[in-house]
């Protein structure tokens, strides 16, 4: 077979097998192209349109960023919140019950929708720092290792960026018993992963001295 001819047999062959060409006569081996078609497209996109949010309700409270879960992975959303304004001595409670109310409710249509779900599940109950206790503590009423890692780590981020957080940035929390608060930190990778544990620090604030 000439050249000319089995250049001829081969362009033929690629024009009717589209990228998968078999020229066993001519030695060219069998080869498969592979199409780059970029990723896939996200089922869910994980934000909340501005469009969506209702003016009335923003003026029934104040504005407030809750994170909540979508995606496998953690997502603030915008909320409005009775929130008190005034730095009251127990300002951190209020403020941190407030939210801990928000990440507690189902999300609306619009969130939904975008993809978020929460599994902070109430109810739960907040009070402030007992005697012995770090200054900046709050406790729960479940204890905060019994809740679901998800739940924490919602909790942990939506409060280490409120009011609600300790000096440091990081978030005492404590249970209804004995056990001592830990200080979590809502650090990147939990919001990656928040079905892993939440990183905690290893030593404590000094004590508050509360009554």
């Amino acid at each position: 077979m000439t050249p000319k001819r089995c250049t001829r047999r081969a362009a033929a062959s690629l024009a009717v097998l589209a990228g998968v060409v078999v020229l066993g006569g001519c030695g060219i081996r069998t080869t498969q192209v592979p199409v780059d078609a970029g990723p896939a497209p996200s089922r869910v996109p994980c934000e909340v349109s501005g469009e969506n949010i209702t003016p009335q309700a923003q003026q029934q409270g104040i504005p407030v960023r809750v994170y909540l879960v979508c995606a496998s992975q953690l997502e603030s959303v915008d909320r409005t919140a009775q929130v008190p304004e005034k730095k009251a001595v127990d300002s951190r409670v209020q403020v941190a019950q407030a939210l801990l109310d928000e990440l507690e409710k189902e999300p609306s249509s619009p969130e939904h929708e975008a993809g978020f779900a929460t599994y902070v599940r109430g109810p739960l109950a907040l009070t402030g720092a007992r005697e012995g206790d770090p200054e900046g503590t709050l406790r729960l009423s479940r204890q905060p290792e019994d809740l679901p890692m998800p739940a924490l780590a919602q909790i942990v981020c939506t409060f280490a960026e409120s009011r609600a957080a300790a000096t440091g940035g990081s978030v005492l929390l404590g249970g209804p018993g004995e056990y001592a608060p830990r200080a979590y930190q809502c650090s990147a990778g939990i919001k990656e992963r928040p079905d892993e544990a939440v990183p905690t620090l290893s030593a404590l604030p000094s004590s508050s001295g509360a009554p």
